[in-house]
């Protein structure tokens, strides 16, 4: 595979899984300053969804596209393109809510909160050139087999 975009991407699921995993373990008293908002945003009812502590669905969700992208790497289809765009595509819109929340809502952050958001942010941004020629990637054709786009 030539493109690097994805292997930057695929650095940067791996930042965010272990971010994620620190987040999991570890108390806030014991990764963060006391004065740093670090602790509100980890105590606050927005840290979980349906019970669960978002961290945990972060090291699950990077475990698992950090073995897709293993699994492109090795042998590369448009399906599994098409997955790692469409969940980073998703992940970026949850990781805005995210920096909407922390910046406007609780006037706080998370160091380790920011690392996850930004790296989906980021890859969302690598990918926007292949989601400009259509969702795979590849160049749309229209009805006469003309190949059209960017």
């Amino acid at each position: 595979m030539k493109d690097i975009r994805y292997k930057i991407i695929f650095g940067l699921f791996l930042v965010s899984l272990i971010s994620s995993i620190i987040l999991s373990i570890k108390p806030a008293s014991e990764i963060c300053d006391i004065n740093s908002g670090c602790e509100i945003v980890y105590y606050s009812a927005y840290n979980s969804f349906l019970g669960v502590q978002n961290s945990y669905y972060g090291v699950i969700i990077f475990s698992l596209l950090s073995i897709l992208m293993i699994s492109y790497f090795i042998n590369p289809t448009n399906n599994k393109k098409a997955v790692i765009n469409l969940a980073i595509l998703i992940g970026a819109l949850i990781a805005l809510y995210f920096l909407y929340v922390q910046n406007f809502v609780l006037k706080a952050f998370c160091q380790y909160c920011l690392i996850v958001d930004l790296s989906t942010v980021i890859s969302f941004l690598l990918i926007l050139p292949e989601l400009k020629k259509g969702f795979l990637g590849i160049k749309k054709e229209n009805e006469e087999g003309i190949t059209t786009g960017s």
